[in-house]
């Protein structure tokens, strides 16, 4: 189970470096589409979300969480993977919350990825908004399937 979970996980890792990851100038549009009904998350915290994933996960993972990479699943000439798209196109849906914010506050070194620990750096409101920026981009049937495998827990 463990080596599943670890495979699972280092999907998440991206393969951005920290420098790159501070200096990241992108910025997302201040009224972004806003789905909250039925889900767990408020507009507040997608809109929130939207500036700390813009100020720390778009350069890596796209503005719209959309990934950056041609094809996130072929590992780099380093080895590790590219980031992933966490819009619900790729597996980020198939991770409760709770494996998300263990992703973000350690970071990929432990998985051989490249992605820097936020634990210290971010809040955990910040990481929760961050993540409710890229679930709100899930369409409806996807986040139903996540809730339904224990999403929230």
């Amino acid at each position: 189970m463990l080596r599943y979970l670890t495979l699972l996980v280092s999907f998440l890792i991206t393969s951005c470096d920290e420098g790159v990851m501070q200096s990241s100038s992108v910025s997302i549009g201040e009224n972004p589409k806003v789905e909250t009904q039925g889900r767990w998350y408020t507009k507040e915290q997608v809109l929130s979300g939207a500036r700390v994933f813009a100020e720390n996960c778009a350069v890596c993972h796209g503005e719209e969480a959309q990934g950056i990479a041609t094809n996130w699943k072929q590992r780099l000439e380093d080895g590790s993977f590219p980031p992933p798209p966490l819009n619900g196109t790729a597996h980020a849906w198939h991770h409760r919350n709770s494996v998300l914010l263990q992703v973000i506050n350690a970071g990929g070194e432990s998985f051989g990825g490249k992605m820097p620990a936020f634990s210290g750096i971010l809040e955990d409101a910040e990481k929760f908004a961050a993540i409710s920026y890229f679930q709100n981009f899930w369409t409806d049937e996807i986040y139903d399937r996540w809730e339904l495998m224990g999403g929230t827990n």
